[in-house]
C-alpha cells in the first residue's frame, strides 16, 4: 500500500471518528482482536500436540481450551465488529454525498456543468461512492491484518530463519492485485461515457412523460437498441479488463503457492530427520495456511483501498474541474459555505434572514439599492472550456434601467447564455458586465442574486407542499401565504390553488405517497409564481418560461408582466428581460434585442425594427403569416 492508499484509508477513518468515535474504536478493537486470535490458535495447537505427545494432560487440556476460545474469537468478533461499523459506513457514504454536493454547487458559476468531462467524472463517482460501504471494513481489516501478519512473522522467525522469506512470497499477489485493479479502473473510466449514455436512455425508457413520444413515434425499439449498444460497449471494455486482471491475479497467487509448498517441505524434512516434533509440523502447516489466507485477504483489502482511493481522487478531480471552469471568481465573493451578506443568513431563517441581508447591503461590493443607468455588456466573449468556438463573441449591449427588454433569435443564437451571464451563472472569458458602471465581478454575487427574480424554461419541479414550491423563490418568506398568493396572482395563476385538494398545503409530486400529479402547465404556473416572489428585484428574467402555455395565455401573462415590471422599475429601476419565440408577445417590449451568431444583430423598438426591414422583420413576417 503506497501513501495514496494510506491517505485514503486515513481520510475515511477520520471521517468515521467524527461520525461516532465510540463505535469506530469499538469496531477497531474487535477486528484487531479477531485477527490476532488466529496466529495464537496456531501457537496453541503446537502446544497441544506437543503436550499430548509428551503425556502432559493438564497442559494439553489448557491448550485445548485456549484453542477453542481462540477459534470462537476469530469466528465471532468480526461479526460483532460489523454491527458496530455498519451504521458508520452508511454515515460515511452520506458524508461523501454531501461533499460531492458541496463540490458541484460550491462555486458561484455553472461553467463546469457544461463540460462532458465533468459529467463523466460524476457518473463514475456516483457508482464508486457506494464503495465506501466496504471501504471502512477494508480499513479496519487492513489494520487487523497488519497486526496478525506481524505476529505470524515472529512465529516463522522462531521456527526457522528461512521461513521469514515466506511473507516475501506475498509480494507477487499484492503487486499483481494492484496492477489488475488499475487495469479495471482504466476500463471503467474509458467506458464512462457509454455508461452515462446508457443510464440516460434507461431513464428515458422508464419515464412516463417520455413514454408518449416513444410510443407515438415508434422509438421504443430504437431506445432499447441504443441502450443495449452503449451498455455492451461499456461492459465489453470492462469484461476484457476483468479477464486480463483475473489472469494477472492468478499468476500472483501461484507464485505464493510455490513459496507455501517449499515452507512446508522445509519443516517436514527436519521432522523426518528427528530435529522437529509433531507440534512444529502442525504449526508450520497452520501458519502457512494462515499466511495464504492473509495474503488473499490483503489482496482484497488492497483492491478495496484502491477503489477507496479512486473515490477521493475523483472527488479531488471534481473539485479541480469546478475550480478550473470557474477560475475567475468575483472579487469579494464568499468562499463556499459563507455568505457575503452576513454570518447569520441561513436557509429558513425567516425574517431574521431578511434583516441580515439588509445589513449586508451596506457592505462593500453590494449591489445598488436602485438601478439608475442599467446593465451594460461591453465586448463580452464566452467560450466554454474545451469548446472549439465561442458561444458569444464581442457582445455589446446596453439594457437601460427600468426597461422591458425582449430577446429573440434562432436556436443556438445565445439567448440562454445571455441570461446566464446576466445572472452571474457564467463568467465571461473576456469583456465586462457593468451594473450602473460597476463591474458585476466586483459585486457580491450572492448579494446580486438576492436582487434577481427569474423563471426558466427548464424550471425545477420542486416536490414540496405547494406553498413552499412557490415560496422558495424568496426563501425567507417561503411559508408566507399572503406573499405566495400575491406571487401566483402576478403569474396569472390565481385559480391554481383552488384546483389543489388541500390548497397550498397540497404535497406535490411522486415523492409523496399522497402527492398531487400536476400537468405541465400547472407546474409552469408554479414556476412563474416562484419567479414573482421577490418584491424589489434589480433584474427580472423570464427565459421562455411559458412554453406550456398557449399563445393567448402567454400574451396575457406578458401584458401583466409588463405592467408589473413598470411598477417594479418605478421602485428599483429594475431591468426586465423576456426571452420568447412568439413575436406577438415580443412586440410589447420597450427594447427588442435580436441575437445571431453570438452577437447582437439588431436592437430597437418593434416599430423601428419592422421599418428597418432586417432580420427581425423577416422573422416577424414568417410567424405572422402562420397565423393568417
Amino acid at each position: 500500500m503506497n501513501r495514496g492508499l494510506l491517505s485514503a484509508g486515513w481520510a475515511l477513518w477520520r471521517t468515521s471518528l467524527r461520525q461516532d468515535r465510540r463505535k469506530a474504536l469499538t469496531a477497531l478493537v474487535l477486528v484487531v482482536a479477531g485477527a490476532v486470535a488466529w496466529p495464537l490458535v496456531a501457537v496453541l495447537l503446537r502446544v497441544l500436540f506437543d503436550a499430548v505427545t509428551a503425556g502432559r494432560p493438564v497442559a494439553a487440556s489448557l491448550a485445548g481450551v485456549g484453542v477453542a476460545v481462540g477459534l470462537i474469537a476469530g469466528l465471532t468478533l468480526g461479526h460483532f465488529a460489523h454491527i458496530a461499523y455498519f451504521e458508520l459506513a452508511e454515515l460515511d457514504v452520506l458524508h461523501v454525498h454531501q461533499e460531492l454536493m458541496d463540490a458541484t454547487n460550491g462555486t458561484p458559476g455553472m461553467a463546469h456543468f457544461e463540460r462532458s468531462e465533468f459529467a463523466d467524472k460524476i457518473t463514475v463517482l456516483e457508482e464508486d461512492v457506494e464503495q465506501l460501504r466496504v471501504g471502512l471494513q477494508a480499513v479496519l481489516t487492513g489494520v487487523g491484518l497488519a497486526v496478525a501478519m506481524t505476529l505470524t512473522t515472529v512465529v516463522l522467525a522462531v521456527l526457522h530463519p528461512l521461513l521469514l522469506l515466506l511473507p516475501l512470497a506475498a509480494a507477487p499477489p499484492l503487486l499483481a492485485g494492484r496492477w489488475a485493479e488499475r487495469m479495471v479502473n482504466r476500463a471503467r473510466e474509458a467506458g464512462a461515457e457509454s455508461t452515462r449514455r446508457a443510464a440516460g436512455l434507461f431513464g428515458l425508457a422508464t419515464d412516463a412523460a417520455a413514454g408518449k413520444e416513444l410510443r407515438v413515434f415508434g422509438l421504443t425499439g430504437e431506445v432499447r437498441r441504443r441502450h443495449r449498444g452503449h451498455w455492451q460497449d461499456a461492459t465489453r471494455r470492462l469484461w476484457r479488463a476483468q479477464l486480463v486482471a483475473s489472469v494477472v491475479r492468478m499468476t500472483g497467487q501461484l507464485a505464493f503457492a510455490a513459496g507455501y509448498v517449499l515452507a512446508v517441505l522445509l519443516i517436514l524434512r527436519d521432522a523426518v530427520a528427528g530435529r522437529r516434533g509433531v507440534g512444529d509440523v502442525v504449526l508450520v502447516v497452520t501458519i502457512a495456511a494462515q499466511v495464504n489466507q492473509q495474503v488473499a485477504a490483503a489482496v482484497g483489502v488492497l483492491q478495496d483501498l484502491q477503489r477507496l482511493r479512486s473515490v477521493y481522487r475523483r472527488l479531488d478531480e471534481v473539485h479541480d474541474l469546478v475550480r478550473a471552469a470557474d477560475r475567475h471568481p468575483p472579487p469579494g465573493d464568499p468562499t463556499p459555505g459563507h455568505s457575503a451578506v452576513g454570518p447569520t443568513v441561513a436557509l429558513g431563517s425567516g425574517a431574521a434572514a431578511g434583516s441580515t441581508a439588509a445589513v449586508g447591503c451596506v457592505a462593500a461590493g453590494a449591489p445598488p439599492a436602485r438601478l439608475r443607468e442599467g446593465i451594460r455588456l461591453a465586448g463580452v466573449t464566452l467560450r466554454y472550456p474545451g469548446g472549439a468556438q465561442p458561444v458569444v463573441t464581442g457582445l455589446d449591449l446596453h439594457l437601460p434601467a427600468g426597461a422591458t427588454v425582449a430577446v429573440v433569435g434562432e436556436n443556438g443564437a445565445g439567448k440562454t447564455t445571455l441570461v446566464k451571464l446576466l445572472c452571474g451563472l457564467l463568467t465571461p472569458t473576456s469583456g465586462r458586465i457593468l451594473v450602473d458602471g460597476v463591474e458585476l465581478a466586483a459585486l457580491s454575487l450572492p448579494g446580486w442574486r438576492e436582487r434577481i427574480a427569474a423563471g426558466f424554461q427548464d424550471f425545477v419541479r420542486f416536490e414540496l407542499p405547494a406553498r413552499q414550491a412557490v415560496g422558495v423563490g424568496d426563501l425567507p418568506r417561503r411559508d408566507d401565504d399572503e406573499a405566495v398568493r400575491a406571487a401566483l396572482g402576478r403569474a396569472g395563476a390565481d385559480d391554481l390553488v383552488g384546483q389543489l385538494d388541500e390548497g397550498l398545503d397540497t404535497p406535490l409530486g411522486r415523492s409523496h405517497t399522497d402527492g398531487a400529479e400536476l400537468s405541465g402547465g400547472q407546474w409552469q404556473k408554479l414556476a412563474l409564481g416562484r419567479a414573482f416572489m421577490r418584491d424589489d428585484p434589480l433584474l427580472v428574467v423570464l427565459d421562455e418560461p411559458t412554453a406550456a402555455l398557449d399563445a393567448e395565455a402567454e400574451y396575457a401573462l406578458f401584458a401583466r408582466y409588463r405592467d408589473q415590471a413598470r411598477q417594479v422599475a418605478a421602485r428599483t429601476g429594475a431591468v426586465s428581460v423576456f426571452v420568447s419565440h412568439r413575436f406577438s408577445t415580443v412586440q410589447l417590449a420597450d427594447l427588442i434585442v435580436v441575437l445571431a451568431d453570438g452577437g447582437v444583430a439588431e436592437a430597437g423598438s418593434h416599430a423601428d425594427l419592422l421599418a428597418a426591414g432586417g432580420r427581425y422583420a423577416e422573422m416577424f413576417e414568417l410567424q405572422a403569416r402562420a397565423y393568417r
